[in-house]
């Protein structure tokens, strides 16, 4: 094997690291998504 493809087969491409970056990403996203679904959406009350 080549040395070039060594390092090919050493980095995957660099889909691991955007893996690394993505998944906590999507997470947080999804956990803000959530929690902004579960409160409940009320008027604000006006001060007179």
């Amino acid at each position: 094997m080549t040395s070039a493809a060594r390092v090919v087969m050493m980095h995957q491409g660099g889909w691991d690291e955007i893996l690394i970056f993505v998944g906590p990403v999507v997470i947080i996203g999804l956990l803000i998504y959530v929690a902004r679904k579960q409160v409940p959406t009320t008027p604000e009350d006006e001060d007179d």
